[in-house]
């Protein structure tokens, strides 16, 4: 602000809300399962809700679940049209050598100085896991393996994948190639629901090229659960992996997770923690898309507050026995300085089943807040004034006292 209004400093705003409905109290928490795996996470895709994690957060190495990532660029570029279905690439010597035959590694077996449809090479990729299919793939489209990659990193990056780093398109082992299990889930969430006329793939159950048949590589789609996709990665540097998804009574789970010793563990404990996620939550909508969620504070305005909404409803998975209670923030820089524009994203919401963060959404402001009189501004100037004093107060004392109580 200028003239005789100073310029306000800016905080983080953290605003409790109540929630329309709480658990049942008590001792027990809603993750009350166990997985033998280090790294692994649970989310519900419609609600985003974390069901279950643990050391999510912490870089594994993807192996080839890495080709998620491959084929959300490849569905990409199909989807802005730059390249189609009946394209043909050329499986180079690097493809063949590198990928195929001759590497001894999981290949979909074309032949060198072939030309493979862009359809057939998404088969080899998701299917048989083939490296050979990655790297034509990523040659075909960017012209190199190293454009290719810079192309993941932009595209994850745009996805909101800040953890993770991306340097091949196949899951060769790279000390900079890393990813967070969390980050899948997102990566994979996105694939499913942008892309479901390519994601498909990754539920068939086997293809045959150049006379040879394999099958999918992903266990779940052998079980009776609802399994439709998505990727296995092994390397000796990361043990067993798996980014997967299942679909019972129209509720989507998505999978993650890393670090498995075998690939029965892996298996079992994909199966174990799905079918937990299926049969322990039930769907509660805690807000009508739309509906005021809270309030923002806005410096001078002709209100104190603007309202903020979700663009959709807001739902999470409530355990069906016991638990720990629910709670929500929402957080914004503020206060927000009028004039403030309907339909502009100033917060997050945040649900908290105890202290465990499971959901995470956008709120928007509902109505637009204009300019106030001169008098409001200056009445908001002073309240801001006597705050900012009492919070530099409050707070000096505060760290006095922490400071004496050592």
């Amino acid at each position: 602000m200028t003239g005789q209004f100073p310029t306000l400093p800016r905080w983080s705003i953290a605003a409790l809300i109540a929630l329309a409905f709480a658990c049942a109290s008590g001792a027990a928490s809603a993750q009350t399962i166990q997985t033998s795996v280090p790294h692994a996470i649970l989310v519900d895709a419609d609600t985003h809700s974390v069901l279950f994690e643990k050391d999510a957060d912490a870089p594994a190495v993807p192996a080839s679940t890495v080709k998620i990532m491959t084929a959300e660029v490849v569905f990409n570029e199909l989807a802005e049209g730059r390249i189609k279905l009946d394209d043909q690439f050329l499986i180079t010597e690097n493809a063949w050598r590198t990928g195929g035959a001759p590497a001894r590694s999981s290949s979909m077996f074309a032949a060198v100085n072939s030309r493979v449809r862009v359809e057939d090479l998404i088969r080899g990729l998701v299917i048989d896991s083939g490296n050979d299919a990655a790297i034509a793939l990523a040659e075909g489209i960017a012209g190199s393996e190293g454009a290719f990659a810079t192309l993941m990193m932009k595209r994850g990056r745009e996805l909101g994948l800040t953890q993770s780093v991306f340097t091949n398109s196949w899951g060769k082992d790279d000390p900079e190639q890393r990813v967070s299990p969390r980050e899948m889930t997102i990566l994979a969430a996105h694939v499913i629901a942008t892309y479901p006329e390519y994601y498909k793939y990754f539920a068939e159950k086997e293809f045959t090229w150049n006379k040879i048949k394999q099958t999918n590589r992903n266990p779940l789609l052998t079980m009776d659960i609802g399994a439709d996709g998505l990727k296995t990665g092994n390397i000796d540097a990361s043990g067993y992996g798996l980014v997967g998804s299942a679909v019972q009574n129209g509720q989507r789970l998505i999978l993650a997770l890393y670090g498995a010793a075998s690939a029965k563990e892996r298996a079992e404990e994909a199966r174990k923690l799905l079918m937990w996620g299926f049969r322990s939550f039930d769907s509660k909508t805690i807000f009508a898309a739309g509906e005021t969620v809270g309030y923002a504070k806005v410096y001078g305005g002709v209100s104190f507050e603007a309202p903020l909404v979700a663009e959709h409803e807001v739902k999470i998975l409530v355990p069906r026995v016991g638990g720990e209670k629910f709670t929500g923030r929402i957080v914004y820089d503020g206060p927000l300085m009028a004039p403030v524009a309907a339909g502009k994203e100033v917060a997050r919401l945040k649900i908290f089943r105890g202290s465990t963060e499971v959901l995470d959404l956008p709120l928007k402001t509902a109505a637009a807040v204009e300019v106030g009189s001169l008098p409001r501004r200056a009445m908001d100037a002073g309240l801001e004034y006597i705050g900012d004093l009492f919070r530099k107060y409050v707070g000096s004392k505060l760290d006095k006292k922490y400071v004496a109580n050592q």
